[in-house]
């Protein structure tokens, strides 16, 4: 049995996917990096995001109530880790980053061309939790890059190289050990007959 010390409630919670949230307003688009994000509801789509209240992008939401969530490949650390760390009212990270920004089909906030997965957001909600709020999204339009599509129409998502955050590190997210309900799908065995 592993022996397990006590801490303190913290934000141990490992790994998260890492994402380049894009926002825009009557006169500026930004991009920053969040990793605390998730899917909070299948009907409809919903996700979430936490934001520190002092970041640039923060007020940009709270009045456009749209964002767009990109997933970056792991290729892109480098950019990932640069827009997490500089700020909006100093740079433009989408030049700073050679991001090409497409206008979003069913929001204002950009899409990044250069992630393979962006799924536009409107904000329906807003959570004041303490350093940061949670924006609670409905995912009303997934653009996905055609070379992630299978010859029968299926998402390859696994040919993404997608990037995960853990404990202040970026990981490459590496190879499959399952998928969903393997643990109990019956095996095919020998037939055996009567």
């Amino acid at each position: 049995m592993d022996k397990k010390i006590t801490w303190q409630g913290a934000t141990q919670l490992a790994p998260l996917p890492v994402v380049l949230v894009t926002t825009a307003d009557a006169v500026r688009q930004n991009v920053f990096t969040v990793a605390w994000t998730g899917i909070v509801c299948s009907t409809p789509p919903m996700l979430s995001i936490s934001v520190r209240k002092e970041r640039f992008s923060h007020p940009m939401i709270c009045e456009s109530r749209e964002v767009t969530v990109n997933i970056p490949p792991a290729s892109l650390a480098e950019e990932v880790d640069r827009c997490g760390v500089l700020s909006g009212r100093e740079y433009n990270k989408f030049t700073l980053c050679h991001f090409t920004p497409i206008p979003g089909e069913t929001v204002k906030s950009p899409v990044i061309s250069e992630c393979p997965v962006s799924l536009e957001c409107k904000v329906s909600h807003i959570l004041e939790l303490g350093s940061h709020d949670l924006f609670i999204a409905h995912i009303t339009a997934v653009r996905v890059s055609e070379r992630l599509i299978d010859e029968k129409g299926r998402l390859q998502l696994e040919s993404a190289d997608l990037l995960a955050y853990a404990h202040g590190h970026y990981h490459r997210v590496a190879d499959a050990i399952g998928h969903f309900g393997f643990s109990v799908r019956k095996k095919a065995g020998p037939k055996v007959r009567s």
